[in-house]
């Protein structure tokens, strides 16, 4: 029976709510089957835990990122040494930004988005690893972010035409920029690798505080057959593994 595959995003936990070991357990007897965005120093702890890594960053940074040529030697460096890393530790997906606009046409960005992709995707071809670029809002949380509609995104995705380079589709960054979340699932799955959730507004629990939907959702990314990690990526409220917990079972759909 196909289901989804939950991972926990490190930092909404470590440091500010739980101690590296409580959440590794705490994850592990949940039912979580990976962790993801840690510091390589914990990779031991998880691996220790019967845990998976679903992801790490492919290279530096949120703002300054893919769509200026003056960063590729830097970020095609950066993607080498983090390649062989997610080779030695079987991780999965190495996520990939593209930079703040700073004043760069869209179309430009996309171009050269795919330009410095294209020069780094048969690595990652070779490595049996995803580049996975982040779609991000540039509402709330990331101002003048290039990556912030699907539609953008999935245009630099066709032009590297890449098996190994693709989207990460952040569910609640994307329902503040666009909404029509499953709709857009349907219509552009075979682009995207990855998945992140976060309870919006305000990136906290998935709970009736907020407006998404995430048991239809998640049963929208299982009926396109994605047999990947969907990342919890909320901030909590309260009591941490309390919820953790009621995610998990919120998203604990079966086909």
């Amino acid at each position: 029976m196909n289901h989804i595959r939950q991972s926990v995003s490190w930092w909404c936990f470590v440091p500010n709510k739980m101690i590296p070991e409580e959440l590794v357990r705490a994850s592990a007897e949940i039912g979580y089957e990976a962790i993801e965005l840690v510091r390589q120093e914990y990779w031991p702890l998880i691996k220790d835990h019967g845990l998976k890594i679903a992801s790490s960053n492919g290279h530096q940074s949120i703002e300054d990122g893919l769509n200026r040529r003056e960063n590729r030697e830097r970020i095609t460096g950066e993607i080498r040494a983090n390649l062989e890393l997610a080779v030695k530790w079987e991780i999965p997906n190495l996520i990939c930004f593209s930079g703040s606009r700073k004043g760069l046409d869209d179309q430009i960005g996309a171009e050269i988005t795919a330009e410095n992709l294209r020069s780094v995707a048969r690595m990652a071809e070779d490595a049996g690893v995803n580049l996975v670029v982040e779609l991000l809002n540039s509402k709330v949380d990331h101002p003048d972010y290039q990556c912030d509609k699907t539609d953008w995104g999935v245009k630099v995705i066709e032009m590297v035409d890449s098996p190994r380079v693709k989207l990460l589709y952040d569910i609640y960054h994307m329902q503040i920029m666009e909404g029509d979340v499953i709709r857009t699932i349907q219509g552009n799955y075979a682009h995207f690798a990855h998945y992140h959730t976060a309870g919006n507004p305000g990136r906290n629990d998935l709970d009736d505080t907020q407006e998404l939907n995430y048991a239809p959702i998640m049963r929208a990314i299982l009926a396109t057959g994605y047999d990947g990690y969907v990342g919890q990526e909320f901030i909590p409220k309260s009591d941490p593994i309390a919820a953790l917990k009621a995610a998990f079972d919120i998203c604990n759909v079966s086909a």
